[in-house]
Order: C-alpha cells, then structure tokens, then sequence
C-alpha cells in the first residue's frame, strides 16, 4: 500500500488532453479609428488608417479603410476614437463590433 502512494507521489499529475482545433480558436483581429458616421441604429463606420510601404518605391503610404460595426448602445459618437474586434457576419456590411470608446 505505501509503495502504491510513494509511486504515484513520484509521477506528475496527469494533464487533460489538449482540446481539438475545432474547440479553439485564434486571437480575433482588433482596430483602432476614428468614428466618421453614427446616424445608423445600434451601426457605426469607423475610419483605420494603416502605414504601409509602397510594394515597389517603398515609399511609406496610408490606407484608409471604412468598417462597419455593432454599437448595441449607440455610445459611440462621431469624431470618437474607438476600437472594434472582429466577429461574426451581422448582416450583409457588419463583421466587427465595438469594443470600448477610447477618446472624445
């Protein structure tokens, strides 16, 4: 009987089998921009600007792109400055949603 404790004192604990891929998932993508438009209901249009150099001159560029995303609360005004995180296709334009408010 102590040799059956003692042997299994010296073992590490057993670990659970790791979750198949189709139970996890990656980090979802999250922006940063400038709110330009906030007349929809519970629909914002966020503003990201990213800095990217050109493929050829490598000259530093800016790509301005438009999101659509989920405001449950109408928080979000324009001319605010506010995160969004991807998720899942809300109707035919929305696949991101609000995340916080971050400035005024």
């Amino acid at each position: 009987m102590a040799e059956q404790q003692q042997q299994t004192q010296d073992r590490p604990a057993a670990q659970p089998p790791p979750l198949p891929a189709i139970y996890t998932r990656s980090a979802r993508k999250t922006r940063v921009g400038e709110v330009i438009s906030d007349r929809m209901d519970k629909t914002i249009v966020v503003r990201t600007v990213t800095r990217v150099p050109h493929p050829k001159f490598g000259k530093i560029v800016k790509q301005v792109r438009r999101f659509y995303a989920h405001d449950e609360e109408n928080k979000a005004k324009t001319g605010d400055t506010v995160r969004i995180m991807e998720t899942r296709p809300l109707s035919k334009l929305k696949r991101w949603r609000l995340v916080e408010v971050l400035g005024k």
